[in-house]
């Protein structure tokens, strides 16, 4: 992810554009997902579905009370490896 690369924890802190990058990065990512028919989604029970929707649903309803250590653990542990079974996934971008 090219937007935390030499990046700290505490660049959320400091830098508003970050935090509010990655919030964004994170509402579109459960968009999409949200956009995914139940078929293709049951078809690749690897990925935590309701999970990203739900994140999603948090952040934009609950802005005030974004909590950024979870924002970054997601954004350096979780996201690249939905970034990796999505790219080995290319039909699932046709399953939208």
């Amino acid at each position: 992810m090219q937007l935390v690369d030499e990046r700290t924890r505490r660049d959320l802190d400091t830098d508003r554009v970050l935090s509010l990058a990655l919030v964004r990065l994170l509402e579109i990512v459960g968009e999409a997902a949200a956009g995914v028919s139940p078929d293709a989604q049951a078809k690749r029970p690897a990925i935590p579905w309701a999970e990203i929707i739900g994140l999603r649903n948090r952040l934009i309803h609950g802005y005030d009370a974004v909590d950024l250590d979870i924002v970054w653990n997601i954004v350096e542990r979780d996201l690249p490896a939905l970034v990796r079974a999505l790219a080995a996934d290319p039909d699932l971008r046709e399953a939208t």
